[in-house]
């Protein structure tokens, strides 16, 4: 009996009657043979219903258990099947395993919590199975999670954004809690279709507590929360305002570019020793990261570029001050940035610089969302973050077949709830309430 007890807390074989102990050389694995006990069979494998029999089945069958030191340990029962009412003929639950796996729960665990935490190789080598296996068990442990608790319960503010895992124009669509930093929802997709099927597990009670949304101000992120939370506080993302700014400051950099150049072959034209092109068409295209950084990033050589431009040309110098106005704007926070922010509409209103003009009409169509975010001081940061951590995941899991096991494996890492190791506890949340794989190791 004490030898019963010992398997039974080694291999997870809680409400289990081991029958029998065996090596089987084919296989080259120990064979425990178990039974469910009293209390535990005759259950619908879906929903744990006390059902009636059925019949017996595909007769025997195996699950892969933890290893016995170096050896492989095999868990070996009848399959029988009963009849639910509610799903009809299925395989009978069994308490070592869920539904349709073919290894017990503790392994699925350690499966799951390693490639959290390992290389893709080290669990592949570690576990002795196959990688896509691997992808198929992080997808029913997080299912299994998922059904246990409620990640969307309680959330007020949060963060909205898509991130591309695969080529050929594949997104993932994230949702992320900012005042618990944890990933709440992930999904294949990037429309506003998608962000509806947030909404609709979410449910249109607690869609309507939701008080703030950040975003990159996308349309059909905008398209979708005026469906479902038109309440709710909409914040520009600070970094993406920005990112506008750089955008119509290179255009009238490539139109400096092309300027100069243009000036620079009928200048040198007529000379027999013209070897290409320099001159000043060469200096406005090393100018490029100088105009984009800050100038409390720029070395030595980068401010000497910015004074030759204020120079040499005055309209890209003025695009470069636009930029950096706006940059300073939506830096301030409050009264003091609206006051800022409306100065440099005025401003670009006015600078005849075409690409400035038009952003200028694209600030006022935001500006609302702008002038929240000053005011609640919400951004996408935490979302950005977000989306590298996937990003480094996206790299352990190339070989999953399709999105779903990418979007468990980061709902494992990234979700708060991450499975813990046999015997260690289930479900363990980090103490902090997030979990950063900062351990991560890509294979």
């Amino acid at each position: 009996m004490r030898i019963q007890s010992v398997l039974r807390g080694a291999f997870g074989l809680e409400n289990a009657v081991i029958e029998a102990i065996d090596y089987d050389e084919a296989e080259g694995a120990v064979v425990i043979s178990v039974r469910a006990a009293t209390k535990a069979r005759n259950r619908c494998g879906r929903c744990g219903r006390r059902s009636p029999g059925y019949d017996r089945g595909a007769g025997r069958r195996r699950w892969r258990a933890l290893d016995l030191g170096t050896c492989r340990v095999l868990v070996e029962a009848d399959a029988a099947r009963v009849r639910c009412r509610r799903h009809g003929p299925t395989v009978a639950a069994v308490p070592w395993a869920r539904h349709g796996a073919g290894h017990t729960r503790d392994f699925d665990d350690q499966a799951a919590w390693l490639a959290v935490h390992v290389s893709k190789s080290a669990v592949v080598e570690l576990l002795r199975i196959a990688w896509r296996t691997v992808g198929a068990i992080v997808a029913r442990v997080g299912a299994d999670i998922d059904a246990a608790v409620d990640r969307l319960e309680g959330l007020r503010r949060i963060g909205i954004d898509e991130i591309s895992y695969k080529r050929g124009a594949r997104f993932l669509t994230i949702v992320v809690d900012h005042d618990t930093g944890r990933l709440v929802w992930a999904g294949p997709g990037r429309d506003s279709a998608t962000l509806d099927t947030f909404f609709r597990a979410l449910g249109p009670e607690r869609a309507a507590l939701i008080t703030h949304v950040s975003s990159d101000g996308a349309r059909w992120v905008k398209k979708a929360l005026a469906q479902w939370t038109p309440g709710a506080i909409h914040c520009a993302d600070p970094f993406h305002v920005v990112s506008w700014a750089t955008k119509a400051l290179d255009v009238e950099r490539r139109r400096a570019w092309n300027q100069a150049a243009g000036r620079h072959r009928v200048d040198m034209a007529a000379r027999s020793d013209f070897r290409g092109s320099t001159g000043p068409s060469r200096h406005v295209k090393a100018a490029r990261y100088a105009l984009w950084k800050s100038p409390e990033n720029l070395t030595a050589r980068q401010r000497h570029q910015l004074d030759w431009i204020q120079k040499t040309d005055p309209r890209l110098w003025r695009a470069y001050l636009l930029k950096e106005g706006l940059r300073y704007a939506v830096a301030l926070k409050g009264d003091e940035g609206k006051v800022a922010l409306g100065a440099w509409i005025a401003w670009a209103r006015r600078c005849r610089i075409t690409a400035f003009v038009e952003l200028s009409r694209k600030i006022v169509d935001h500006r609302e969302a702008i002038e929240a975010m000053m005011d609640s001081r919400l951004s996408n940061g935490l979302v950005e973050s977000t989306n590298t951590k996937i990003r480094l995941l996206t790299r352990v899991a190339f070989g999953f077949h399709g999105p779903q096991p990418l979007i468990a494996l980061a709902m494992l890492a990234l979700g708060g709830h991450c499975p813990d190791l046999p015997g260690r506890g289930r479900f363990a949340a980090a103490p902090s309430g997030r979990f950063a794989p900062s351990g991560l190791a890509l294979g």
